[in-house]
């Protein structure tokens, strides 16, 4: 993708999220104790900028006791092109993210991975924001129960 086009996605989907009123960073839901943290894809692609890989190593090294912690990487796609696609677009998506984890140094017996493609969406695709926001895994920290 050109240098320029990787700009002004970026600051759209900045502006997006903030309208929405989602973090771009890791979150915790004290409800859960769940720790996660979202990477956010183009249209049709799996390739995570460097930007993007930076916040991810950031979030990771900034958990303590990473070792307590099953990571979940869950993949979605939007609803552009057909199942058997999205499918496709959504594992190549989550094995991305692994590689990137592994490369910062995870383990990958820590590690889960569901890719649910086009289904399950949690923003609506019938909005090109909602498009936007469901190209998108996110990595879950679950804390493991001794």
């Amino acid at each position: 993708m050109p240098f320029s086009v990787q700009i002004v996605m970026r600051w759209l989907l900045f502006f997006i999220v903030f309208a929405f009123g989602l973090p771009l960073y890791a979150q915790e839901d004290s409800e859960t104790e769940l720790v996660k943290k979202s990477i956010f894809f183009g249209g049709g692609s799996y390739y995570i900028d460097e930007l993007q890989q930076e916040e991810l190593k950031t979030f990771i090294q900034s958990v303590e006791n990473l070792e307590n912690y099953e990571i979940v990487i869950f993949s979605h796609t939007d609803n552009i092109g057909g199942k058997e696609f999205n499918q496709w677009l959504s594992q190549m998506r989550s094995e991305s993210v692994l590689y990137e984890l592994l490369e910062i140094g995870v383990p990958e017996e820590l590690t889960e991975i569901k890719d649910f493609g086009l289904t399950n969406p949690l923003y609506t695709n019938s909005t090109t924001g909602g498009k936007i926001m469901n190209r998108r895994v996110d990595v879950i920290l679950v804390p493991i129960v001794f």
